[in-house]
């Protein structure tokens, strides 16, 4: 068992949470930019109008990928930054940045990787009613066309939208994130449903203005759920329970299947439909039609998941995690199991090529007494994660991995606090400082390539 050949290997990160540049050269506000400026939003009041400074310092970073091995990059575009109302005149000066990133990354044989959409919604848009207005499926559309039309001469591989289940659940539903709403059910489900024709919009788009053959897809999140032993019984479970829809009407969100089966499949599952068949919109073949447009794709971002057994009543149920269970500094499971479980049962399920579009760690990193920062926590973490995917490779078709994330960055309401990153940010002095993970990946990629 092995990775595919011309298997990618990458870093993700995320336009708000790394460029700052939050005013520069013509850019509109988003979401992000207003949410941070309220009260007790964020962790002690920080902002990413800063943050890494990434738009001022594209060209070390990239240089920064180029000396780690990194065959890809999967970044996204602050629309606000290109579109200034979200739909209208273009912001050429925003362009450039983006054009110029694209080059700099070719330039060091690094694979651009585009997320069209990582929840920074155009203020003037949400004053429009954002996900809430039908129009945003054409919006969003023209987006994607003139994203497609400046960039796919180079740039051939896209991502529509990042974990939509946070952007709607933890934006209109707990409120945690930007806008920071707490919506009645029905209107939630309205956005589920705009978000889902949105998507399709933008596949037809960027294929209608590309100049080159298009690898697209969407990049969802979830926990995933493993088996409890290998017994036909507990896999079945573990199935059934990933892609289940949660009981609680207030968790509705943080599933698979709502998201993922409408556009991989064309229909959505029974059990949703049931569930919530007093809040749902009307859905007509146009609209399912327009959600399924064929994609390429599939990407998927895991960051842990649930053990399952099969119960004594013969459905599936979660195990107990025991004291001690090993937690991340944000207190996330830690769990290697799911990339290898997830990738399994999501190929099994949608049968496309899979990405890893994120997978890593929060970890407790500080700069040591001789210069450097030994994130031996995090090289842990990655060698268990890696060891399951690299596993699966004969069970499911996974085409590359994107480590979240290149650059400690603003984690959202959680701010600076959190560090993801394999580079280690100075957010004072903007310096930047290699962790030992990142030379350690280097090394695990020079070694499975």
């Amino acid at each position: 068992m092995a990775y595919q050949k011309d298997f990618i290997w990458g870093c993700a990160t995320s336009s708000y949470q790394i460029e700052g540049g939050y005013n520069a050269d013509g850019k509109g506000l988003n979401i992000w930019d207003v949410f941070c400026k309220e009260e007790n939003r964020v962790f002690e009041g920080h902002t990413g109008d800063v943050a890494c400074d990434h738009y001022h310092k594209y060209k070390e970073d990239v240089k920064l990928m180029a000396d780690l091995g990194l065959k890809a990059y999967r970044f996204s575009i602050n629309w606000a930054r290109v579109l200034p109302n979200g739909y209208g005149k273009v912001n050429e000066a925003g362009i450039k940045f983006y054009s110029d990133l694209i080059d700099c990354l070719l330039e060091y044989n690094i694979t651009p990787f585009i997320t069209l959409y990582h929840w920074e919604l155009p203020y003037e848009l949400h004053k429009r009613g954002g996900w809430m207005n039908p129009d945003i499926v054409e919006w969003f559309g023209d987006y994607a066309a003139l994203i497609s039309d400046r960039f796919s001469d180079r740039a051939t591989n896209f991502f529509t939208l990042n974990e939509p289940q946070c952007f709607i659940g933890l934006g209109y539903n707990t409120g945690e994130h930007a806008p920071g709403l707490k919506a009645p059910i029905r209107d939630q489900l309205i956005m589920h449903q705009n978000v889902l024709k949105a998507h399709g919009r933008a596949v037809q788009k960027l294929r209608e203005y590309a100049h080159n053959p298009l690898q697209i897809g969407i990049a969802p999140t979830g926990s995933m759920c493993y088996p409890a032993s290998t017994s036909k019984e507990d896999i079945d479970a573990a199935r059934t329970a990933l892609f289940d829809i949660p009981a609680s009407i207030n968790e509705w969100t943080w599933n698979v299947s709502a998201w993922s089966d409408p556009i991989m499949l064309g229909s959505f599952p029974d059990q949703f439909l049931k569930q919530f068949e007093q809040y749902l919109p009307h859905y007509t073949e146009a609209d399912m039609k327009l959600i399924s447009e064929p994609t390429d794709i599939y990407g998927q971002n895991i960051y842990n998941g649930k053990e399952i057994r099969m119960g004594k009543d013969h459905t599936p149920e979660t195990v107990e995690r025991r004291p001690g269970f090993p937690m991340t500094s944000n207190n996330w499971p830690i769990t290697p199991e799911s990339l290898y479980w997830g990738p399994y049962f999501l190929y099994e399920r949608y049968k496309k090529p899979i990405y890893i579009t994120e997978n890593g760690i929060a970890a407790p990193d500080f700069i040591s007494k001789d210069g450097s920062i030994h994130d031996g926590g995090r090289i842990n973490f990655l060698d268990q994660y890696l060891s399951r995917l690299e596993k699966v490779s004969d069970k499911a078709d996974v085409r590359g991995y994107f480590q979240w994330s290149l650059l400690d960055n603003f984690e959202w309401n959680f701010g600076y606090r959190d560090r993801f990153g394999i580079v280690y940010v100075d957010f004072e002095t903007q310096e930047r400082t290699l962790k030992d993970s990142a030379l350690w990946y280097k090394e695990y990629i020079s070694y499975h390539s």
